[in-house]
């Protein structure tokens, strides 16, 4: 089940950030379709969030077709957003640890790594990126 995690100084808006991180774990595979959401009470519980909050980024979900509630039941996961096989996915996931351990060991720091790595993804897209 995932754990979601918030950023006070990120400047993104809490409920983005749920919605956020239910897509990157679509993408990653650690969701799946069937899977459950964490209640609402127990989002409340885990990250001291406002109730309004979670079910706003919960019909997001469900208006981008990606979840659906369940009355009495909670929140489901719909469909996936994985690409490439999961071999794929680790396989390439080792090889960037390994350049993010190379990037730190040059001095760079977190802002720097994103700064880098945002550059060279927006020059292979060609300036379009789909970050949501």
């Amino acid at each position: 089940m995932i754990e979601f995690r918030l950023d006070p100084g990120s400047g993104v808006a809490t409920y983005r950030q749920l919605t956020n991180q239910v897509r990157q774990a679509l993408r990653l595979g650690i969701l799946a379709p069937g899977d459950q959401l964490p209640t609402v009470r127990e989002v409340v519980v885990q990250i001291a969030v406002n109730p309004n909050t979670v079910l706003k980024a919960y019909r997001e979900l469900e208006r981008e077709g990606l979840a659906q509630g369940r009355p009495g039941q909670g929140t489901f996961i719909l469909r996936s957003l994985t690409s490439g096989s999961p071999a794929d996915q680790e396989r390439l996931r080792g090889r960037l640890g390994e350049w993010l351990r190379e990037a730190r060991d040059c001095g760079l720091d977190e802002a720097g790594i994103r700064a880098l790595a945002d550059s060279v993804l927006q020059e292979a897209t060609g300036g379009v990126q789909d970050i949501a």
